[in-house]
């Protein structure tokens, strides 16, 4: 196995991430420091980066219904709860894809795929995300076409989505969101730049996973074929690229 996939198999960090470790010198191989990107490893080998060893574990999918009230973090310095606050500790070695923030709930995809993490989520990829969001009020048609044009939710940040009204009452509006960015808290930021308070927000797709057969609070493996589909929808968007 080449030692960037090794690195990237462990749940260190992504493929490519891995590569700039190797280059600048902070990846041993028993003792020495291995600087070619396309080197072999073999079983009995001793992986280290800064001296810490790591390994190439089996890798593994999930799939996790995050209810309101957790963020999606390991750690945190404010002492808010996190998702490893009710995930069992057999699966606090996996890491979330993605995040979403505290009062939104919804699909997590969790692994220790540092190459997939990074593909679902890097910003060049453009891998779409789906949600249903409750909002209050009745936009307006200009409101809706700030939503597909884009608005700038910070100074230098426009952020856009694809949009389709699901149900609609005097009093709020129920939305199907698809985004193709990860911008922090960027639905409930363009709602609120519009004037509109998000009531909720949840995740039902990620790329080509989704939250079938999951109750709040549930997690679940992906099957294997999911995690082919997955890698094939992934391969199909960097080819039109």
């Amino acid at each position: 196995m080449r030692i960037n996939k090794y690195i990237a198999q462990s749940g260190f960090c992504s493929r490519r991430k891995a590569d700039e470790l190797i280059e600048s010198g902070r990846v041993k191989v028993n003792g020495k420091v291995v600087t070619m990107l396309g080197f072999e490893i073999r079983v009995k080998d001793k992986v280290t980066i800064d001296d810490k060893l790591i390994r190439a574990d089996k890798l593994e999918y999930y799939k996790f219904y995050k209810p309101a009230g957790y963020i999606t973090s390991k750690d945190d310095e404010k002492g808010r709860k996190t998702i490893y606050d009710i995930l069992p500790k057999e699966y606090h070695h996996l890491n979330p894809v993605g995040r979403l923030d505290k009062d939104s709930t919804g699909l997590l995809i969790l692994t220790n795929d540092g190459n997939l993490q990074y593909e679902l989520t890097h910003p060049s990829i453009k891998v779409a995300k789906t949600y249903v969001v409750k909002v209050e009020g009745i936009l307006k048609d200009n409101e809706l076409q700030k939503l597909t044009d884009g608005i700038e939710i910070e100074k230098g940040k426009i952020a856009y989505c694809d949009w389709e009204i699901l149900e609609q009452t005097k009093t709020d509006t129920l939305f199907e969101i698809i985004l193709y960015q990860g911008l922090n808290r960027q639905i409930r930021k363009m709602f609120e730049f519009l004037g509109h308070n998000v009531i909720n927000l949840k995740r039902i797709r990620h790329a080509s996973i989704d939250l079938t057969g999951l109750k709040k609070g549930q997690i679940k493996p992906i099957k294997p074929r999911q995690i082919k589909e997955l890698k094939q929808y992934l391969d199909k968007i960097k080819e039109e690229k």
